[in-house]
């Protein structure tokens, strides 16, 4: 069975890939600075794009996106936002999306995607 991190890694990626397939660009992956992470941070058009994903084997502990809480999510506009200052990006519109994956029983991902999430 994959660790977590596994787990984690192949969500980022194929959300990564479904994103770009759809015609987004992705600035960079997981982003770290002393106050926590951003997985995802991607152009959709004119708006610059934190994209918080959750991946998760099963719903014993909740569904993917029910596992960002109002807290994490308070963190995550902040970390967007010292992003965008630090690296000295213009971005008219700003905005933070949660996207869920569920692998199922059979290794099928079931994908929620949440735009303005936060």
């Amino acid at each position: 069975m994959p660790t977590n991190i596994e787990t984690g890694k192949y969500g980022e990626d194929l959300v990564a890939d479904l994103l770009t397939k759809a015609g987004w660009t992705i600035i960079i992956r997981n982003w770290r600075c002393s106050d926590g992470e951003l997985d995802l941070v991607a152009h959709d058009g004119s708006a610059v794009v934190a994209v918080e994903v959750k991946t998760r084997r099963g719903t014993n502990f909740g569904t993917p996106i029910e596992a960002v809480t109002k807290a994490k999510a308070a963190r995550l506009r902040r970390l967007l936002m010292r992003w965008i200052h630090e690296s000295d990006v213009h971005a008219r519109v700003v905005r933070v999306d949660v996207v869920g994956v569920l692998i199922g029983p059979t290794g099928q991902p079931v994908i929620q995607h949440i735009r303005n999430a936060c």
